[in-house]
């Protein structure tokens, strides 16, 4: 099994609570997973992320097939950092790390993410066409989301 390795780092220009409220509460993924991957919170976003959460998802990530995945959130301190990791769904392996750094004018969030694709060597392959690109998309997709909400002070979306 090939483990893939993302890292992305973003600097927010608001203060570690507002971060921290903004990215601990797993209803704000909506707004900032682009809308063709059809992204619907099942369950488990009623309350911030804690260690142990479970929240389920309905999600399309290509071709129009929807998906169910099941994450967990394993390791949570407050201000600091959360990890989610899959339980069921789409990879064979999914662990993504998101720390908070505050600094004199603002936040550094850190993504890493390590994940492995299903089917052998055609996952590989599926991966090399489309899935790397698919999850870099996300990210850029979700660097420009924050911009809007926190530059341009559309906090209206905030959970």
């Amino acid at each position: 099994m090939k483990i893939h390795y993302f890292e992305i780092k973003q600097k927010l220009p608001v203060d570690l609570p507002t971060a921290w409220e903004f990215f601990s509460s797993p209803k704000n993924l909506n707004a900032i997973t682009p809308e063709d991957m059809n992204f619907k919170i099942v369950s488990g976003a009623e309350s911030r992320a804690y260690a142990g959460q479970i929240i389920t998802y309905r999600v399309s990530p290509m071709w129009g097939i929807i998906l169910n995945w099941v994450t967990e959130i394993s390791q949570c301190v407050e201000g600091k950092y959360f990890i989610d990791e899959q339980r069921f769904g789409p990879y064979k392996f999914w662990h993504h790390q998101h720390h908070f750094e505050e600094t004199a004018d603002g936040v550094i969030m850190t993504d890493i993410l390590h994940y492995a694709l299903p089917f052998g060597w055609l996952g590989e392959l599926l991966g090399n066409l489309f899935i790397h690109r698919k999850v870099q998309h996300i990210f850029d997709f979700r660097e420009k989301k924050l911009l809007h909400i926190f530059i341009d002070g559309s906090k209206s979306i905030l959970a």
